[in-house]
């Protein structure tokens, strides 16, 4: 594996993150005040345009690397997105989905090193 895949990888990544949190924002901003809003709209658009830009980088990547190598990475995502949700957006972290995400990090290593 060379640099740049592994900055493709991670930046796949961060996209997938960045859109998941965006697009909660977006659906957060119409609770009350409904679809018609600026901030859903920008929130809506730049979501979709992180998730979209994930998935073709992955797509590309698949063409490079077995999916049983690219996969785990795609589980970082859930600690990743714990961790930002709770600073970002003030999600409490429990002890069940603090538990999940360090069995979801043992298994990545574990797939990563075999």
């Amino acid at each position: 594996m060379t640099l740049l895949s592994l900055l493709l990888i991670g930046v796949s990544l961060v996209a997938l993150v960045g859109g998941q949190l965006l697009l909660k924002r977006a659906m957060e901003s119409t609770t009350g005040r409904g679809f018609a809003q600026r901030t859903f709209v920008i929130s809506l658009l730049a979501g979709t345009l992180l998730m979209a830009t994930s998935f073709f980088l992955t797509l590309g990547l698949l063409q490079r690397f077995d999916l049983s190598y690219l996969y785990p990475f795609q589980g970082l995502s859930v600690i990743f997105i714990s961790i930002a949700a709770a600073v970002l957006l003030r999600e409490r972290l429990t002890l069940p989905l603090i538990i999940g995400s360090i069995l979801i990090t043992a298994g990545v290593v574990l797939v990563s090193i075999s």
